[in-house]
């Protein structure tokens, strides 16, 4: 394997074992499963200084791609796993099952969501279709739509319901964004039909028709103790879908000239951030201003823009989607960030 895709496999792919295991044998297992995905992730971070090698543009990059396929097929074994476990269908205790949801929740919320977003800006049918129904078992396939037609349009605007102003907390952004998001993504694809003079049949369908499916499968293979379940896990994963569209664009605006059009897409609208195993957990999803620029770009290749060509976060995208938890605890850390980053900026 290239040494430019290991980092993003061993960051990735341990998770994967751990939770298996985890699963099986509750405990110890449980407790590192989740320590995995906090303690040791943030550590990584912090303590060893690592720089990932650079790669030229437009490169060829199939190890990434069978990546991303192993985490798909992981994900929805992992989704059927963790249901199973935490419901109580085997003989764990309550507390290793509810430590158990927090871990199998972190990684469909960091490794899961990055990975189906990476999946959905791929040309090829098969790879874009898979990164599609990872969003469908979370119950978030919208975001299939509203993510590239909405989102990367609008991005940086008030047209942008991802978009949060200054000001407005993580609780305030989360039911406008949702719901904003659902609807435009929706009027997109109806929009885009319409251009084309298509009748093909608005992915929305198979969107909630999908996430019926789910429903369905879960509540007969493990009754209503697994349909709950299910249906906090993806509830939990897309909150942190949710908490990364409100960090990584928090407060930033581009200007709306003359003509009333908004000004291009630059690297200063999008934060970013420098930690680098963090990054490679989430496929470089943190790298985002570069992802916004050439949305197109496979993970290895997205660069990180300087601090002083973009803002940067103080700390990794998962502790600052925590900070963003508690509103006076986040205004205290970027407030002053996003002012200096202004004034600097002009």
């Amino acid at each position: 394997m290239p040494r430019q895709i290991l980092v993003f496999a061993i960051a990735t792919v341990t998770p994967v074992l751990l939770l298996m295991i985890a699963a099986g044998f509750g405990g110890l297992w449980a407790w590192l499963a989740l320590g995995y995905m906090t303690v040791f992730v943030f550590a990584m971070d912090e303590l060893i200084s690592y720089v990932a090698p650079a790669v030229e543009p437009e490169t060829e990059f199939p190890a990434a791609d069978e990546l991303s396929i192993t985490l798909g097929a992981s994900h929805f074994i992992l989704l059927l796993v963790a249901v199973y476990a935490i419901a109580g269908h085997t003989d764990l205790g309550w507390l290793p099952r509810v430590v158990l949801f927090f871990a199998f929740g972190l990684f469909f919320g960091q490794v899961s969501n990055s990975n189906a977003h990476e999946l959905i800006h791929r040309s090829e049918k098969g790879l874009f279709s898979l990164g599609m129904w990872i969003f469908i078992s979370l119950l978030f396939g919208q975001h299939t739509s509203a993510h590239r037609l909405v989102h990367h349009r609008h991005v940086a605007t008030l047209e942008d319901p991802n978009s949060a102003p200054a000001g407005e907390s993580f609780w305030q952004f989360l039911p406008r964004a949702w719901g904003g998001a659902f609807v435009a993504g929706y009027q997109a694809e109806r929009e885009l039909r319409a251009r084309a003079a298509s009748e093909g049949v608005n992915p929305y369908a198979i969107y909630i028709l999908g996430a019926l499916g789910f429903l369905l499968l879960f509540y007969l293979l493990m009754g209503w103790g697994g349909l709950a379940v299910y249906l906090l896990l993806a509830g939990y994963a897309q909150l942190q879908l949710m908490l990364s569209d409100y960090v990584q664009h928090y407060g930033l605006e581009r200007q709306i000239g003359p003509d009333g059009r908004p000004e291009p897409f630059g690297d200063g609208h999008s934060w970013n951030s420098g930690r680098w195993y963090s990054s490679a957990l989430m496929l470089n999803a943190p790298r985002h201003s570069a992802h916004h620029a050439h949305p197109a770009w496979h993970y290895p290749e997205l660069t990180l823009p300087q601090p002083t060509e973009a803002p940067r976060l103080p700390f990794s995208l998962p502790v600052m989607a925590t900070l963003a938890l508690i509103p006076p605890l986040w205004f205290r850390v970027i407030t002053p960030r996003l002012g200096r980053w202004l004034e600097a900026a002009g």
